[in-house]
């Protein structure tokens, strides 16, 4: 079977400055060089939809795959339904700082920012 990815002309998740610096930074700390990052939507949560986020070099059959200065973003076609419009960003306070997703598809949100429903 022949795998073809959709390059994204219209990124489905934007990222901030800030997100973009921190996700930079984390490759480099990381010895990424192959593959990109990864973002993703997942069943769980107190919300019912849980967001992923991690560095994979693996790029699926329908997956969309774009770049945002120099960073190789990766979303599955299904959590592209959930995840179009969203921005990362990264968030520093005093005990450290945190990726945070800012999607307008969200419904509701739970306290912590990590899960959702659309």
């Amino acid at each position: 079977m022949e795998t073809t990815n959709t390059t994204a002309r219209t990124p489905v998740v934007t990222l901030s400055e800030s997100a973009l610096k921190e996700v930079k930074r984390l490759m480099n700390v990381q010895g990424v060089t192959e593959g990109g990052l990864r973002l993703g939507v997942k069943g769980g949560g107190c919300s019912g939809l849980s967001y992923t986020i991690n560095f994979d070099d693996k790029i699926g059959q329908y997956d969309t795959v774009y770049e945002v200065d120099g960073v190789k973003v990766i979303v599955d076609a299904k959590s592209a339904i959930y995840l179009q419009g969203t921005q990362l960003d990264f968030q520093k306070d005093l005990m450290g700082g945190q990726f945070k997703f800012v999607n307008p598809n969200a419904q509701k949100t739970c306290g912590c920012g990590e899960s959702f429903s659309a």
